[in-house]
């Protein structure tokens, strides 16, 4: 029997392949259950891995907007710290999931949507996303070390690609260690960096009504929207860095509380910095509006951006190899980041002119296809009897092509579409009253949760028997 089809009691006990918490092994596991004896590491490691992949420049750039709207600075701050709280809180719960099930957040959509259903929104949301994401940390990345040495672009995001795929390949383990060194390294560059922005920026609480984007309660809603958004696109992933914990309700509860604040401290953090980035400035993108801003500190500041290009795209390039499997696609995990790698490069290459407008056109598609997504599967792990050894054998089934969840997902995508406000597309609702701002995300997630609610008791799509969903049954 393949690992893509066994049972996760098959699992644990046929699949022990001596990984443990080596840091120079190859990563065995891809979407397969992780079995008891494989299970170790803290809770605190989600801090850490979370905390270092926010201190990250493209949130820098979000932050740097607010100019863009006109937003007076308290109404910025008051944008970022509710989007860190509403956001990070779902990124922790996700976490917590991912300890339970012991396997990677987008296998778990093959509960409620059914195998061929969950490729869909896998396709388009974790692997297009994996490689999206990637691009854009290797923009910023090398266009730093571009300025700092004059190195093409082409060869400065190369060395960043390369040094990326061999971290990824290796996996798990190395991946949290290298997170764990790095925060402590990120955190005294930027603090730097805020130091300085902090000493130049201008703190302006009066909305500036003649900036290019200024529309009221609109553009606050759209700014909060992009910070929402962000925190958003990592949930499709937030489980496949906290399935080897033990499952215990410990680390279950450690693990959620962990991954909200790294994600918080440093979503806030860098939202803010950016703010006060774009306040200090003329220069109309945020990598030259840093090196401007650093003055004969410059090269400090780049070298920093060019570091925190690796925090971010540990995670992009391994979450998408681990997207590519849950396709059913037959190919090793290493294998699958080598693709993730050649592919993110040569869009990195492609997208480099034009990068900040580009970059919100991304984060709104992604995020558009995420939020419905994310509110099936939450419902499922509540509702649905996944916590059983049944539900999570369901995960491996392939015989199940599609279930109402994949019905829910559609929904919620399809009637959140009026409200789709986008450079490549904007919905005629939010054409029509760009006043309310982007109210997608929102309209997704509560229409999905809706038509799950309406149809998760109905004879299965796939004519299987239902879930035991009695708390009695809830076994894992």
């Amino acid at each position: 029997m393949s690992p893509d089809t066994m049972s996760a009691a098959e699992n644990s006990v046929a699949e022990d392949r001596g990984y443990r918490d080596s840091l120079t092994k190859i990563e065995p596991y891809g979407i397969e259950h992780i079995p008891d004896v494989e299970r170790h590491g803290k809770p605190r490691s989600q801090f850490f891995l979370w905390f270092a992949a926010g201190m990250n420049f493209p949130i820098v750039v979000l932050g740097f907007s607010a100019t863009y709207f006109g937003l007076p600075f308290w109404a910025a701050v008051l944008a970022i710290v509710l989007a860190g709280v509403t956001s990070s809180a779902g990124m922790g719960y996700l976490s917590a999931m991912g300890v339970r099930l012991g396997v990677p957040q987008q296998m778990q959509g093959r509960g409620p949507l059914g195998f061929i259903g969950n490729l869909f929104p896998v396709a388009y949301v974790n692997v297009f996303a994996g490689i999206g994401w990637a691009a854009v940390t290797v923009i910023l990345g090398g266009q730093a070390i571009a300025l700092l040495t004059d190195i093409p672009f082409w060869v400065s995001s190369l060395i960043l690609m390369v040094i990326q795929l061999g971290v990824a390949v290796i996996g798990y383990n190395l991946i949290h260690f290298l997170q764990r060194i790095l925060s402590f390294v990120l955190v005294v560059g930027f603090v730097f960096i805020t130091i300085v922005a902090a000493a130049n920026g201008k703190v302006v609480n009066t909305p500036n009504e003649s900036a290019p984007g200024f529309d009221g309660i609109g553009g606050w809603i759209i700014f909060f929207g992009w910070f929402f958004s962000f925190i958003v696109a990592w949930m499709p992933f937030a489980s496949d860095y906290s399935r080897y914990l033990p499952n215990t309700p410990g680390n279950r509860r450690g693990a959620g509380w962990a991954t909200m604040s790294g994600n918080f401290v440093t979503l806030v953090w860098m939202g803010i910095l950016g703010t006060l980035l774009g306040s200090t400035t003329t220069a109309s993108d945020s990598i030259g509006a840093l090196k401007e801003l650093m003055g004969p500190w410059a090269a400090v500041g780049l070298g920093v951006v060019a570091l925190s290009s690796f925090t971010q795209n540990f995670l992009n390039v391994y979450g998408g190899a681990i997207s590519i499997q849950t396709m059913g696609v037959p190919v090793k995990r290493h294998t699958a980041v080598v693709f993730i790698c050649v592919a993110s490069y040569f869009v990195a290459l492609w997208g480099q002119t034009g990068f900040n407008s580009g970059f919100t056109a991304f984060l709104n598609l992604t995020a558009y296809c995420i939020a419905p997504y994310v509110a099936v599967l939450v419902c499922d792990y509540l509702f649905g009897g996944r916590r059983t050894e049944r539900g999570l054998r369901e995960l491996f089934d392939k015989g199940r092509k599609f279930e109402w969840g994949f019905v829910a997902w559609a929904a919620g995508v399809a009637l959140s579409s009026p409200f789709w406000m986008s450079s490549i597309y904007t919905g005629p609702i939010a054409a029509a009253f760009p006043q309310i701002g982007d109210l997608s995300y929102y309209v997704g997630a509560a229409v999905a949760a809706g038509v799950y609610f309406a149809t998760h008791r109905r004879q299965r799509l796939s004519g299987q028997e239902m879930l035991d969903r009695s708390p009695a049954a809830q076994t894992l």
